[in-house]
């Protein structure tokens, strides 16, 4: 059975590395051909192309396939993926990300594929943007809706928010964590020489926070909360990891603030070295305004690490209040503060809330875990649609 994943781009970000992680763990399963076509992926985000190094073969790019509306690039990449279809037809299409999940959803119901799979990592449409925006993405996820056989929810919230908006049926939907590699998690540790090369003293704490610098990430509430952290703890540092487009103004934020010195650009990081980044955090902050279930949550939860999540999307199905960390009000910086400092003064809280986070991560969000899911998936809905 041949199986085809679209996605927009392979920057560093959670939503890819999940169709990674599942292309390459779906490959070696019996009677299964799995192939990803993906668009260019150029910019300061950092690309994971070369995690199909070893195995080109299994990884296409798509020039045509880029982020932005572009008619021209949109219409050739929706005719090239039509005739991909025709020529090599899979019995699947399994689409990532808004713009592959509507130009290859409509492609492949042209080709005919009879399986049409589209996975939910994040919402297209929210308060987080404007009514005319959301009008238009609901409008695209309604048309795509139409000739989608299954959607996966990375979170439950992902199919309430879908379902309320008049898309797709509550039989269509499965939730599937996005599952990750454990053991560097599990295995993170304090490195003092790493504190050291990023200015962090054995004795700081540290808030860490993984994400690109872009917008509706949360960097800069991060930023406005710790002056009042500062106060009551001073030895504090705030490491950011990650890079992007709003780096310039998020290290001017810093510096208006007179942060210099507590605020820590570590810039783009590879995905293998994350988990070193996480040995050195005390707490992990998660405040995106738009994300189906951040990847940064259970990982810094596998490590053993608290977390403070802004309670949006999904984040309440990972961050337990008083069992793995703490849900902070959307955008509410004074209560953001006031839990990072409650954590820094109670490491006996940190330990507590860091266990049971581990045990949470290792039951839930193992890669075979979540590849044995889909394929388990794939193989009802072949079943069904061969009957």
């Amino acid at each position: 059975m041949r199986v085809t994943h679209v996605i927009t781009r392979l920057v560093i970000g959670g939503a890819q590395e999940n169709t990674i992680a599942t292309v390459l763990g779906l490959q070696n399963r019996p009677g299964l051909q799995v192939h990803l076509v993906a668009g260019p992926s150029p910019g300061p985000e950092g690309s994971l192309e070369s995690a199909f190094a070893a195995q080109p073969e299994l990884l296409t790019i798509l020039p045509s396939l880029i982020r932005p509306i572009h008619p021209c690039y949109d219409l050739l990449a929706w005719l090239r993926l039509v005739k991909m279809f025709r020529v090599a037809p899979p019995r699947i299409v399994h689409t990532h990300s808004g713009k592959a999940g509507l130009l290859a959803r409509l492609a492949a119901r042209r080709a005919g594929v009879p399986i049409i799979i589209h996975t939910v990592h994040g919402p297209s449409f929210g308060p987080f943007q404007g009514p005319v925006p959301n009008l238009v993405f609901r409008t695209a996820e309604k048309c795509a809706a139409a000739v989608t056989t299954h959607f996966i929810s990375v979170a439950d919230a992902m199919t309430r928010q879908y379902l309320a908006a008049g898309v797709g049926r509550p039989d269509q939907f499965s939730r599937i964590f996005s599952g990750f590699a454990l053991e560097p998690f599990l295995a993170a540790r304090n490195d003092p020489e790493l504190r050291a090369r990023l200015g962090i003293a054995p004795t700081d704490f540290v808030v860490g926070k993984i994400a690109r610098l872009f917008q509706l990430k949360g960097h800069e509430d991060l930023i406005d909360a710790a002056p009042d952290v500062l106060r009551r703890h001073p030895r504090t540092k705030f490491l950011l990891v990650g890079d992007g487009v709003l780096r310039p103004r998020l290290q001017e934020r810093a510096r208006a603030a007179g942060l210099e010195k507590q605020v820590i650009f570590a810039g783009l990081v590879a995905p293998a070295d994350i988990p070193q980044y996480v040995g050195v955090m005390d707490v992990v902050a998660h405040l995106s305004r738009r994300e189906g279930l951040p990847r940064a949550l259970p990982q810094a939860m596998a490590a053993g690490r608290p977390v403070a999540a802004y309670d949006r999307d999904g984040a309440n199905e990972v961050c337990f209040p008083g069992q793995t960390g703490f849900l902070i009000p959307l955008g509410d910086v004074k209560t953001l503060a006031e839990r990072l400092a409650q954590l820094a003064g109670d490491p006996a809280l940190r330990e507590r809330l860091g266990r049971r986070g581990r045990e949470f991560a290792r039951e839930n969000f193992a890669v075979a875990t979540m590849v044995e899911s889909i394929y388990a998936l794939y193989q009802k809905l072949a079943l069904r649609e061969s009957n």
